[in-house]
Formats: C-alpha cells, sequence, structure tokens
C-alpha cells in the first residue's frame, strides 16, 4: 500500500520519456537493424536514465526544492535563469515531437491533423487543471499504462526467441557496419531515454508529491520499475519493426502512421491499430509531463507558485506557462510542409548534446553535503554518474566529429 502511494514520478519520468519520438526512433531502429546490437544497447541506456534520475529523487526529497530553484539557489541568479531557459527552449522543441506524435498516430484512423493536435491540447489542459498533484499523476499514469500496448504489436511480429536471447549476450555486428545512419540513431536512441527535462520534472514532482527522505527508497524503487517498464515496452517497439527491416523495406521517411500502415502485412490490422494507438499514446503523456517539467521551473526561479495543488487563482502564472508552452507547440506542429520526421530525431539529437552539462550541475549539487548530509553521493555513485556523463560526452564529440568530416564514415 505505501508503494502505491509513493509510486509515480520515477514510473512517469521513465514513460514519459517513451515518448512519441522517442517510440518512432526505436520503429525506426528495429526497421533498418533488425534483431542485433540495439537491443541490448537500450538496455544499456536505460540503466543510465536510472543512475541519473536516482539522484534527483534523493535531491527532491531531501532538500525540498525542485531542481531550477536548486540550481538558483546554489549557484545563483545568473545559472538559474540559464538553466531555466535552456529547458524551455529545449522542451518547447521536444513538445513540438510530441505533437507531431498524436498527429501522427491519429492519422492512421484518419483524423484531420488539426482536430487531432487540438484534442491532444485539451486533453492537456484538462489534466492539468484538475489542480490536484494526486489526481494528475493518478489520470496520467492511467495514460502512460498503454506504452506497454507495444509487447503484443511485438509478439505480432513473431521474433525469433533465440535470436531475441543471442542479442542480449552477442551485441550482433551491425548490418553495413558504422555509418551516418547508425551514428544518428545511437545519438537518437540515447535521447529518447536521458534528456535534461526529466531532472527538472522528477524533482520537482518528488516535492510536489511531498515524499521526504524516509521515502528515499520507495522513490528509487519507484524509478527502478519505472526504467524496466519503460524498456520492455522500448525493446518491444523495435521488434515490433523488425519485419521491415527482414523484408528490406525501406523506412527512414516514416512517421508514426507510415509504420502502422507498413507492419500491418505483418501484424495484421489489430497490430497496426495497437501501433498507432501506442505512438498516439506516447505523445500525449509526454506532453503532459514535459510541458509540467517547463511550468516547474519557470515558476521555481521566478518565485512563483509552482505546484498543481494551486488554484487557479494562487498559481495562475504556473498554469499559464504549461498551457501556453504546450499551445505554441501545437501551434508549430500544423506548419504546412514541414520535415516532421527529420524534426524528431534531430530533437532526439539535440537532448543528447545538452545532457552534459545538465548532469554536471546534477553531480556537484548531489555531491554538496551541505544540503545532502548523509544522502550525498557515495564513491560508487560518484563513479556510474561520472561514467554516464563521459559516456555522453564521447556520444557527442563522436556525432560531432562525423558531422563535420562524413568521409571518416562509410556511406
Amino acid at each position: 500500500m505505501l508503494l502505491w502511494l509513493l509510486i509515480g514520478p520515477g514510473v512517469l519520468v521513465m514513460l514519459g520519456e517513451n515518448d512519441g519520438p522517442s517510440m518512432i526512433s526505436y520503429a525506426q531502429t528495429g526497421a533498418s537493424y533488425g534483431i542485433g546490437f540495439f537491443l541490448p544497447f537500450i538496455v544499456l541506456t536505460f540503466i543510465m536514465a536510472y543512475i541519473v534520475q536516482e539522484m534527483t529523487v534523493r535531491l527532491g526529497a531531501v532538500t525540498k526544492l525542485g531542481h531550477a530553484e536548486l540550481i538558483y539557489m546554489r549557484f545563483g541568479r545568473f545559472w538559474g535563469f540559464f538553466a531555466m531557459a535552456d529547458l524551455v527552449l529545449g522542451n518547447l522543441l521536444t513538445l513540438v515531437t510530441e505533437f507531431i506524435a498524436v498527429r501522427a498516430g491519429l492519422g492512421f484512423f484518419g483524423v484531420p491533423p488539426a482536430l487531432a493536435v487540438l484534442g491532444a491540447f485539451l486533453v492537456v489542459g484538462g489534466v492539468v487543471l484538475s489542480r490536484r498533484y494526486w489526481t494528475w499523476e493518478r489520470i496520467t499514469l492511467g495514460f502512460a499504462v498503454f506504452n506497454l500496448i507495444f509487447i503484443p504489436v511485438a509478439i505480432m511480429a513473431h521474433p525469433v526467441s533465440t535470436q531475441v536471447v543471442r542479442a542480449f549476450f552477442s551485441w550482433s555486428p551491425l548490418p553495413g557496419g558504422i555509418n551516418a545512419q547508425f551514428v544518428l540513431l545511437i545519438m537518437a536512441d540515447i535521447g529518447a531515454t536521458v534528456t535534461p527535462w526529466m531532472l527538472f520534472f522528477q524533482q520537482s514532482a518528488v516535492v510536489d508529491k511531498g515524499l521526504t527522505a524516509a521515502d528515499i527508497g520507495h522513490g528509487r524503487l519507484d524509478t527502478a520499475v519505472g526504467a524496466v517498464v519503460a524498456a520492455v515496452a522500448a525493446v518491444a517497439t523495435v521488434l515490433a519493426a523488425t519485419p521491415l527491416f527482414v523484408h528490406h523495406i525501406a523506412a527512414s521517411n516514416f512517421q508514426g502512421a507510415d509504420f502502422a500502415q507498413a507492419l500491418a502485412p505483418f501484424v495484421g490490422n489489430v497490430g497496426a491499430t495497437l501501433f498507432a494507438v501506442g505512438i498516439f499514446e506516447a505523445g500525449l503523456v509526454a506532453a503532459i509531463t514535459i510541458s509540467s517539467s517547463s511550468a516547474y521551473a519557470f515558476g521555481e526561479v521566478m518565485g512563483r507558485p509552482h505546484s498543481l495543488n494551486n488554484s487557479l487563482r494562487e498559481g495562475w502564472p504556473f498554469y499559464a506557462a504549461l498551457l501556453a508552452a504546450a499551445a505554441i507547440a501545437a501551434a508549430l506542429v500544423l506548419i504546412p510542409n514541414a520535415p516532421l520526421v527529420y524534426i524528431v530525431l534531430v530533437v532526439n539529437v539535440i537532448a543528447t548534446l545538452s545532457m552534459p552539462p545538465a548532469i554536471v550541475f546534477l553531480l556537484l549539487m548531489v555531491n554538496d553535503r551541505q544540503i545532502m548530509g548523509k544522502h550525498a553521493n557515495s564513491p560508487i555513485e560518484n563513479f556510474f554518474g561520472i561514467s554516464v556523463t563521459v559516456l555522453l560526452v564521447l556520444a557527442g564529440l563522436f556525432y560531432g566529429v562525423t558531422s563535420i568530416f562524413p568521409h571518416l564514415l562509410p556511406t
């Protein structure tokens, strides 16, 4: 019962990061490379996500301060506003991709883009204006459960079980070797799992939920459950798209609805319908959580009320910032002839490149014994945290070098 009461931020942040562009990236991965290297790689990214997010649990539970608020307090006004501005801009780009996913998923059912985007925006507004954190969290968790819808689609794709098991132990060779597409998908899949908004959202949600230092153990379990469930859904999405790889169907320009239509001959109409619903759900849940993280950061740095428990009169700047971010993103998605698929992959890459500075702030704060006391990082926790940072920096450098000097990679 206690776990049921405390669960929420960790599951939400992990399934929220299994958002529309993430699931499209995973589908692109399965269609491009099939069963092999990317299955264990995706699991590795979720281990990285747990290492990072566990630190935000401790920060929120011990300090009772949101991430942006804590940066403002410990590093000053400039860095506080810098962190907020960086997050809000990044979140706006990401929110655009969430409404792209909503549009693509509902497009499978013939829903006009404007109606799909408007409907999703109204759902975001309706959930937020419940004006009670507990209600908001439970409704969003109810939507997030549908992330598991990719599992039956993967089963319908009939993957060879021995190949799946072998992939997790052999890190199978890459068809075509290391090329530009591989580098882009590596960056997109990392950005599909470890992103700056997650730090701000989970720490603020832990504070808004009222968790204390005594609840850190349950917060860790909540985050671990979220990571495992999200990893299973991500791997299932890769497996669901592997028939496109097996049958040599080019999917480089596919959106969510295109994937569902292309998979119909292999997973049936039911499987294709479930896939489209999953893309829609992923975008909707992420739109709710990501817009909330922007509003949390805005309220924390500006010194305004920033809780989902506030009344509309008391917390109107918080609610206004949240709905404004969602409204702007929704409007941008409706721009005619926008390169939607390219935007999806590029936003995930941007998220990967912006993550190392965010983790540096996180590590500095979680090692500050003045605010963390006995809950500060241990040497082993620092080892894992620094390792994640180094891996992200190396991935960013690799992407940068190969982008500037593409001749270093096979065509």
